[in-house]
């Protein structure tokens, strides 16, 4: 077999199942996070954006400065964008009052617009042609956009006030399954993967985010009332361990 050349190799990681356990962690990450800084340190949305937006942009800067895979600079950026998604969405939610079915709505239709957009621009959605600085910015404005549909969409499912009331649980289930069927279409099916990968990467913000809510939201509230420092800390040691002990590779450049 003929071994692959280093630029043969992309800068995201290939796509498994360790790929897939480490995003729903950072997710989580990213709404208990976010929480502790707006919630918890009493910064509020607007503020807490303001950081984790800064941090994102530093993260996201050196990775599309970097000439091959970093997989500690990689899930750094990721997890940046699920904090940052997850104190955006809540701004828009409730601080401009737009709610969570009007900002997932506004969202979905940002997101899907920078896939057209990038599709129509470089005629392809897929990691695997991840060569150009322009796809990078695509690939990784897509991924911001998801992030913060994941956290308005999770609200949306769980919240018993203004959204479909299923609670975190139920909204936890419920894309659960969603991730579950979509990785039935991937083995039993021939439906686009590249589409179906961009199913589950934005299904699997609503599943972390849902979940980060029943960890530290108040038992009056259906949560856990678990620390969200402590819960935080849990899930980035949880995510630095996997990265350590479960190397993973980088996706490999097709169609160039």
């Amino acid at each position: 077999m003929t071994a692959v050349k280093q630029t043969d190799l992309g800068k995201v990681p290939e796509v498994t199942l360790i790929f897939w356990i480490i995003k729903i962690a950072a997710t989580t990450l990213g709404e208990t996070a976010g929480d502790a800084v707006t919630m918890s340190m009493n910064l509020g949305y607007l503020v807490g954006t303001a950081i984790f937006a800064a941090i994102f942009v530093v993260a996201v800067g050196a990775q599309i400065r970097a000439r091959r895979f970093h997989p500690y600079l990689f899930w750094a950026v990721i997890v940046a964008t699920t904090t940052a998604g997850t104190t955006l969405a809540d701004f828009f939610d409730r601080s401009l009052g737009i709610g969570y079915l009007g900002g997932s709505s506004i969202l979905f239709a940002l997101l899907i617009g920078t896939l057209a957009a990038w599709y129509r621009s470089l005629g392809s959605v897929s990691i695997h042609t991840l060569t150009s600085r322009r796809a990078e910015i695509y690939y990784w404005a897509t991924i911001m956009f998801s992030q913060t549909l994941g956290t308005a969409l999770g609200d949306w499912v769980a919240d018993p006030a203004t959204g479909l009331g299923l609670g975190y649980e139920g909204g936890a289930i419920i894309f659960a399954i969603g991730l579950a069927a979509v990785a039935a279409a991937y083995f039993w099916t021939r439906l686009s993967h590249t589409m179906l990968f961009w199913s589950a990467f934005i299904l699997s913000r609503p599943l972390g985010a849902t979940v980060g809510d029943l960890l530290d939201k108040p038992l009056a509230n259906g949560g856990l009332a678990l620390s969200r420092y402590s819960a935080s800390a849990a899930l980035a040691l949880f995510m630095l361990g996997c990265i350590l002990f479960l190397p993973q590779r980088a996706e490999q450049i097709r169609g160039k």
